[in-house]
């Protein structure tokens, strides 16, 4: 083989070029991959609202030993503790050896999905058949949620004030719900209509039955709305619910099908979900793996991300703040200057670089798969309007951990300039003076109801999680 010129070795040298994980890594390491990605998949089918979300991880937390945390309880070098936000956010925290005031590095991810959320009054019936009516939440594309298996999660507060879990759909033998659509042979106007019009946010009833209320003699019964009836009288008997309780009530609409591997390789994973506890799980199993280490770190597990960060388990909640200022007075140090000193990775998905549709995307500097998890210095829509905008100290700083343990990564952003955009929680964590930075897994059929990823990608974020904590 003819020696390589000194162009050809200075181009090596010079430009950047992504790499794939199949080019780079050994058989030993790809089949790692793909052993982790089984975990993966059995936490993410357990974890379909936030709610079961934060179940399912503190769950993985007590295994490895975490303990539950109150705001106000005391802290010590080596503690390993969790506090649960409301039931629907959560924080895992190891307390390093080093002094608070060198900083915490934090990993912020969220484990809300859209979906679609029942209204307070949502049972109606007409002409013969019973619904819920919905209003979805976050940024979801109508059309994909007709005529898919559907299931109902959720909890119901009832009058007296117990809590009631809710879940139907997901086992063996149970009921799934659905949403109807026209028959191609009628659909004449519906299809003239541009594609986010077709169907709207009223019309995305749930079908929930289809049958009178039967007296106890066989006949059916002479009250009015008989199959609203039928509905109640099952949820009553299951639950103990009646009608007014859904006013105390979270009940959400979500697919039925649990992850499954995509593709005859069986190197991607699809599921519901992806976006964002794909981050949420790599980032807190990174945090239960590393037992040693010098720094203090923190894992924070947020709700609310895909309506704006708002609320009581929002990002945008004090709490982050009020928990940096008890560890920093806990280990005797300034929480100002600990915040000045920390640094965070907001660990939220990247758009996956579609062949079927690269007109939406500049490819260059959109996330491929197989090449691991995508930085994104900024995020935004159009000017970078709702950004972070990370400095190039803090993209260096990064790039450093990454490198220094061999991790495989990438740079992207969402798509074309003018195509649209998004954001993501860094801006409100920065507002702390907390430089951060977006990484995470690419992601093909973002927010749709069956999303997919690279088991390649998952390990690498894993892997890059794992390097923030060292």
């Amino acid at each position: 083989m003819a020696e390589k010129t000194k162009g050809q070795l200075l181009r090596e040298e010079l430009f950047y070029k992504k790499k794939n994980a199949f080019e780079v890594r050994s058989a030993d390491e790809m089949k790692a991959a793909k052993d982790y990605a089984v975990g993966y998949a059995e936490w993410l089918d357990k974890a379909k609202t936030e709610r079961e979300a934060v179940l399912a991880s503190v769950e993985l937390l007590r295994e490895a030993g975490y303990k539950e945390y109150h705001v106000g309880d005391k802290l010590a070098a080596g503690d390993r503790v969790y506090l649960v936000n409301r039931g629907k956010a959560l924080f895992a925290i190891k307390v390093g050896v080093e002094p608070i005031e060198k900083g915490i590095r934090i990993a912020a991810a969220h484990v809300d999905s859209p979906r679609l959320d029942l209204k307070q009054h949502p049972l109606f019936e007409n002409d013969g058949i019973g619904y819920f009516k919905t209003h979805y939440y976050g940024g979801v594309r109508k059309y994909q949620w007709a005529t898919i298996p559907l299931a109902l999660h959720g909890v119901v507060v009832l009058k007296g004030g117990e809590t009631v879990d809710v879940k139907i759909g997901d086992e063996a033998g149970d009921p799934v719900f659905c949403i109807t659509d026209l028959l191609p042979h009628l659909a004449k106007d519906q299809d003239a209509k541009p594609l986010g019009a077709a169907f709207t946010g009223e019309g995305l009833n749930i079908v929930m039955a289809s049958s009178p209320y039967i007296e106890e003699d066989g006949t059916v019964t002479p009250a009015d709305e008989k199959v609203k009836l039928t509905i109640m009288a099952i949820l009553n008997e299951k639950y103990g619910i009646t009608e007014t309780d859904f006013m105390s009530a979270e009940l959400s609409i979500i697919p039925v099908q649990n992850s499954a591997d995509v593709g005859l390789d069986r190197w991607l994973i699809g599921g519901y979900g992806h976006d964002d506890r794909v981050c949420a799980y790599t980032a807190l199993t990174a945090l239960m793996d590393n037992t040693e280490g010098e720094h203090t770190v923190m894992v924070v597990l947020a709700d609310k991300e895909e309506t704006g960060s708002n609320g009581i388990t929002g990002m945008q909640c004090r709490l982050l703040a009020d928990l940096i200022e008890e560890i920093a007075h806990n280990l005797g140090g300034n929480p100002n200057t600990v915040r000045h000193n920390s640094i965070c990775l907001s660990a939220d998905v990247a758009a996956a670089y579609d062949p079927n549709y690269p007109e939406v995307y500049e490819k260059r500097n959109s996330a491929l798969i197989h090449c691991g998890p995508a930085i994104a210095k900024y995020t935004g829509a159009r000017g970078k309007g709702g950004t972070n905008d990370a400095s190039a100290e803090v993209m260096a700083e990064v790039r450093r951990m990454l490198d220094g343990q061999g991790v495989l990564w990438q740079t992207a952003e969402l798509g074309k300039v003018d195509q649209g955009g998004g954001g993501t929680v860094a801006m409100y964590i920065a507002n702390h003076n907390i430089p951060t930075i977006d990484i995470g897994v690419p992601v093909l059929s973002m927010h749709a109801p069956f999303e997919v990823i690279s088991k390649a990608d998952l390990y690498e974020t894993y892997k890059a999680f794992d390097a923030f904590c060292k």
